[in-house]
């Protein structure tokens, strides 16, 4: 049974600024984290309540940062971009 699948605002602002070949990679990589959330790896001290997922899109390694609620069976993508300051990035 796959999770319900909510977009945060940061996500959806960086899933907008997307070219077409890289929108049907992270759709893709959006599918397989709803199918089985627990695919992500997850993160220590700042980010601990973050997993990432991590995938290739145009010869280039990308995340998909996202936390789960089990208590709703509900999936909450925080962002998506490359790896370079994607980190940096959500602690902000």
């Amino acid at each position: 049974m796959t999770d319900t699948v909510v977009q945060t605002r940061r996500f959806a602002r960086a899933y907008k600024k997307l070219h077409g070949n890289l929108v049907v990679e992270v759709d893709a990589a959006v599918s397989c984290v709803a199918a089985d959330p627990s695919i992500g790896e997850r993160k220590n001290g700042d980010l601990a309540a973050l997993r990432v997922h991590k995938f290739r899109a145009l010869g280039e390694l990308w995340l998909l940062g996202y936390s789960i609620d089990d208590a709703v069976r509900l999936v909450y993508l925080e962002a998506v971009g490359p790896h370079e300051n994607f980190y940096r990035d959500l602690k902000r």
